[in-house]
């Protein structure tokens, strides 16, 4: 059953008990790694192996994603700012543990590709986050398989 956790704002990227950040460099440009971000939400299931459902919900303003086992995510989307900054919050979610969870997707232009941050700020007892700082090589190769997927799914499509 999903449970709301506490809104929070982008300010939290800074304040967050628990920052995790993973970044990966792409050869595509910023202006089409920020369309599948922000644009083909529905997309991310064919390059985010871990994503099995994203629908854009709210005209826009927010997502529902679905991963594989079964965690979901309601969110709402903090920033757009075109080939730069793609963030959202998690306002409710089935994912035991958590109080408050924002990610942010940064973009900056790398030779003649995409330098890719993603910066995941979360709240939760102090347990949990001992976890998560233990279990971050998951969403680390989780993270970098993804650009790897989304790089050529990007590069094909040129």
């Amino acid at each position: 059953m999903a449970r709301r956790l506490r809104p929070v704002e982008l300010d939290f990227l800074d304040t967050a008990p628990l920052q995790l950040v993973f970044a990966a460099e792409l050869s595509a440009a910023p202006k089409a790694v920020y369309e599948a971000l922000a644009d083909d939400v529905s997309g991310w299931r064919t390059w985010f192996t871990a994503v099995s459902e994203a629908t854009p919900t709210h005209g826009g303003a927010g997502r529902d994603v679905r991963l594989k086992g079964g965690v979901f995510f309601g969110e709402t989307i903090l920033a757009t700012d075109p080939d730069e900054r793609y963030a959202y919050r998690v306002d409710r979610t089935n994912a035991p543990g958590l109080h408050a969870l924002l990610e942010e997707w940064r973009l900056t232009p790398a030779g003649n590709g995409t330098r890719v941050q993603w910066t995941f700020a979360a709240d939760a007892p102090a347990p949990v986050r001992a976890l998560m700082r233990l279990g971050k090589s998951g969403p680390g190769a989780s993270f970098r398989s993804a650009m790897r997927h989304l790089d050529r799914r990007l590069t094909e499509s040129r």
